[in-house]
This record gives structure tokens, sequence and C-alpha cells, in this order.
């Protein structure tokens, strides 16, 4: 979440989120295979580890925005979600935009809900897949200078992909859109370009959940992941009731550096007024790499993202399948 500089360094954290266009002429990421693939479809710790490793490799270059590697990690989301079945929202899983003179695209793939009603609401379930890319000077450390994001934010994509898999074989009454998007680490960027493009077209939002950091578990805590912006709406409580047990809770630290406008949920509350928070299990001490070389895949916690995940799907269903809108914002006045 852009972001909280690592012990505390950075409270002050400023964007420079330059705007946004739509590039419908960019290249379409390269075609992959469309056959149905016989796989399970349960969370599996193998499964998870498979897109950290790849996602966080060094082939990749550290996903930076516009650059090759991010390209490649969109060939793999693209792949996962036709694997899922998943179909896009748009003409393509592309949303693509502009930024700074290069080009790039949120990832946006979609499962159509069951209830010939409900399906009509929409709930976003999101990540952002880029980061920093590579890095020079002082930054590199014993000859790496690539500064992999496994953490920031592989770990928050490869759940993404993980929910996708399992929904593929769950009906939902409500219709759910799987988002990974790009050019958060240079300042929201594709979230903003997103949410703007769904509020414009009147998109029927319900909410939106946004995966963030969440690699490494949190200490002496008695709930599995923090939200931001737990005043903002009863996401935390309703979602604790769904689930039957304590999954989302507060954290201090979150209110105080305004993590809620400091990622991609951000945008969609802003465009839409709806409820769009950001999960997160880094609590600025039990992770040091942070905008790191060493932010390595093989330091992420997989048993544990396994177990959060877990924790969280019935949360999940819970909102998807409601009978109404139990998840609102709460009244300021």
């Amino acid at each position: 979440m852009k972001k909280y500089l690592l012990y505390l360094a950075l409270p002050a954290l400023i964007y420079s989120c330059g705007e946004a266009k739509s590039n419908e002429n960019k290249r379409e990421v390269s075609e992959v295979e469309t056959e149905t693939v016989n796989e399970s479809t349960e969370i599996t710790e193998a499964s998870i580890k498979e897109s950290l490793d790849y996602l966080a490799s060094d082939e990749l270059k550290g996903r930076k925005f516009g650059t090759e590697g991010i390209e490649k990690a969109a060939d793999y989301i693209q792949k996962k979600f036709k694997k899922a079945n998943l179909k896009p929202y748009f003409t393509t899983f592309q949303d693509s935009f502009s930024h700074k003179g290069k080009d790039g695209y949120n990832m946006v793939g979609f499962k159509e809900g069951s209830d010939p009603k409900l399906k009509n609401e929409i709930i976003v379930l999101g990540a952002h897949y880029d980061h920093i890319g590579v890095l020079k000077g002082e930054q590199v450390v014993n000859g790496d200078s690539i500064a992999n994001g496994a953490n920031d934010n592989a770990a928050g994509t490869a759940s993404i992909l993980e929910l996708a898999k399992y929904f593929s074989a769950k009906e939902t009454k409500r219709s759910l859109l799987f988002v990974l998007f790009s050019a958060e680490e240079e300042g929201l960027i594709g979230s903003k370009h997103l949410a703007q493009k769904l509020a414009k077209e009147n998109a029927p939002i319900y909410l939106m959940l946004n995966f963030e950091m969440i690699g490494v578990p949190l200490e002496n805590q008695t709930y599995s992941a923090y939200v931001t912006g737990f005043e903002e709406s009863n996401l935390a409580e309703k979602f604790n009731q769904y689930a039957e047990k304590e999954v989302f809770g507060f954290f201090e630290k979150a209110k105080e550096f305004q993590l809620f406008k400091r990622s991609d949920n951000y945008a969609f509350y802003q465009e839409m007024n709806i409820p769009a928070q950001t999960l997160c299990t880094f609590d600025f001490s039990n992770y040091p790499y942070y905008h790191h070389v060493d932010d390595e895949s093989e330091l992420m916690n997989v048993s544990h993202m396994k177990t959060l995940l877990e924790d969280i799907i019935p949360g999940i269903e819970g909102m998807a399948n409601s009978a109404e809108k139990e998840i609102q914002l709460n009244d300021k006045q």
C-alpha cells in the first residue's frame, strides 16, 4: 500500500499521480492457450508458490510499469484467468491506459453470478501486479539490483489468481470481477483509470476488496488481517459474521498513516462512493524488505497465505450471496 515506508519512515509519502488516459490501440497481451485445464480448483500451497516464484523471479526484473517484465506478468495472469474460465469484462482481458508516455493495462476477468437479479451487482476483488523494477546506486545490495516485489505485491496477485481458480467451480449469486492493477507504484494510476471508467459506465459495483502485502503473518493479533478505512464502513463487522471468525480487525497505524487513501481501493471509494477497502498483514515490523532487492519469494510464508485465503473465502461467499447489500458505508453525520 503506497505507501508507508519501512518502520514508519515515510508517513508523509506523497504520490505524483499523472493523468491516465484510455489507449484502445495498445497491442494485446500475447495469446495463450484457451482450452480448459483439468486441475484442482482448491487453494494449495503449491499453486500459491508457483505464482509467487514466477512473478517475483529475476526474469521479470521487478515488473516495473512499461517494461518487458510486466508484459510477461500480464501474459501469466491472462493464462491463469483463462484456466479459471473467466471471461473478459471488456473486449479483452486488458483495460488499457497510458501514463507518462508509456502504455500499460490492468487485467480484468469476470465471473457472472447465478441469480437473475443479484448477478447485476458486482464485487471487485483486486491487487496490483506491478513493482518498482531495477534499482541503482546504494539500493543495490551485493550486486543484486532487482526489486522482485514478492510481498509487494506478488503475494496479493497470487491470492487473486487463487481466488479466481477457486470460484471458477463455485456458484455465487452476485458477479465477481477479478482485477490486477498496473501502475500502482506510479501513483495508483491503474486503479484510478479503471474506477473512473466503471463509474462513467454506471457499472453496478457493490463493493471493492483489495489485497496488499499479505505474504507474512501479523504478529500478536487476534485477527488474520487488518483492513484500511476500518471505520468507513461495516465491512469488517459483516465479513467476520459471514466467516464466523475474526478475520478482519482494526490497526491503529493504518488509521494514523491514512493507509485507506494509499492503495488501489481508494479510487473506487472516490469515484463510486461504495465500500472499498484494503486488507493487509504487513505491520511495519514483521517484514524488513519493503521496496528492497531482498523482497524475494522464498521469504513468503505460503502456509500463512493459504490459511488466510481459506479464512477469507467464507466472507466473500457471504458478501456474494446475501439477499441484500448488507455492507454499507457508515454515516459520517
